[in-house]
């Protein structure tokens, strides 16, 4: 298989990871993505993150001892570009690769890192996300689910909602209340639960697109064990920092750019010898390559700066509201066989503007933490 240990220079990275991709993204994939069902679309996802792996390609970013690749930010955009343009799968495994593993890298001790880390980058073991809640979407410090204390560790009991590949994941990154009378953002905790125990009950939410990658999660009394919280009693507000910083930032953004640019070069590949249409998808084009300029900035904002902050907060608007205009105008002039593709992702991206944080709390951040407003 091949490996990246000894690649040192960006020219020869990007041309290992060109070579591999054009020999390993599925043609199935390519090809039919508009009419695979639910399942065989999961089916090739889950299996793209072991290739990823096999390849040496997943992890890019993340420190060698931990079982990444010990590149930087720049390798994970390049390969992002070049998946882009072979019209890759975006797998199963991105909530664990982008949101565990730097939380645990952030807040996590030795023992964790060694054994979540190398199943997360394996593509063995999926994750889910438990941060929203029927009454605690956007205001995520007001979560209501509990963690109360016994022996060895807690019992969770509450609801999460819009938990994404919560039917299929083994693990759970759980955000609980623990101390209910500590002040607000000072009374939560993180967890990861074992998602495969009694006392846990998944609602299936069917969205518009016909697909359910979404389910509300219902637990009763469900333990979870002390060396599986992260980070101390009351400090789950600064680790879901980390977690929200990372699913909005320069890894999240460059994989949502990935099918973006797919969506993109579709368009023009159908639709770009229509002169009445070239401006459109001339404005769209750029709209496109500007995103991939945001992301390209943000890669030398150090992490742990204010304006890393801000800058995730502008990313998550531009590609949400663009992947939805691009899914839109294709909906509007789709072809016989592109017709099955764009009324798939149209509907899938209206909630786009919502997830990782809905739009009007990121123009928020950015009116008040970027422009200097009043609030």
């Amino acid at each position: 298989m091949p490996t990246i240990e000894d690649r040192t220079s960006r020219e020869d990275f990007t041309e290992a990871a060109r070579t591999w991709l054009q020999a390993n993204v599925p043609t199935r994939w390519k090809e039919n993505r508009g009419s695979l069902t639910e399942h065989e679309s999961d089916d090739i996802r889950h299996e793209w993150d072991r290739q990823l792996h096999r390849g040496g390609f997943a992890g890019l970013s993340l420190p060698k001892e931990f079982g990444g690749q010990g590149l930087s930010m720049i390798e994970e955009v390049i390969f992002h570009d070049l998946a882009a343009q072979e019209q890759a799968p975006d797998g199963l495994a991105r909530i664990g690769r982008i949101l565990t593993a730097p939380s645990l890298i952030g807040h996590g001790t030795e023992d964790q890192l060694a054994r979540f880390l190398p199943k997360i980058l394996s593509g063995d073991e999926i994750w889910c996300q438990g941060f929203s809640e029927p009454n605690a979407g956007s205001d995520l410090a007001g979560v209501t689910t509990r963690a109360v204390k016994v022996e060895g560790g807690y019992l969770i009991s509450g609801r999460k909602t819009w938990t994404s590949f919560a039917k299929m994941a083994q693990r759970c990154l759980l955000l609980a209340q623990t101390d209910p009378s500590a002040p607000r953002h000072k009374n939560l905790t993180m967890f990861m639960l074992d998602m495969k125990q009694p006392g846990i009950t998944l609602s299936p939410i069917k969205q518009a697109s016909g697909l359910s990658h979404f389910a509300e999660v219902q637990f009763e009394d469900v333990f979870v064990a002390d060396e599986d919280r992260i980070s101390e009693e009351g400090t789950g507000w600064q680790v879901a920092m980390t977690t929200l910083m990372n699913e909005r930032g320069s890894v999240e953004a460059t994989s949502r750019y990935v099918e973006i640019r797919s969506d993109m070069d579709l368009l023009l590949k159908t639709l770009g010898d229509r002169p009445e249409l070239r401006m459109q998808l001339e404005e769209l084009d750029m709209r496109v390559e500007l995103v991939h300029w945001q992301v390209s900035k943000a890669i030398d904002i150090d992490i742990d700066s204010p304006d890393f902050f801000r800058a995730t907060s502008i990313m998550k608007v531009l590609w949400s509201e663009l992947w939805q205009a691009t899914s839109t105008f294709g909906l509007e002039n789709m072809t016989p066989e592109t017709a099955d593709h764009w009324r798939l992702q149209y509907l899938e991206t209206r909630a786009s503007s919502i997830y990782s944080g809905s739009n009007e709390i990121q123009r928020n951040i950015i009116s008040e933490r970027v422009l200097g407003l009043p609030r």
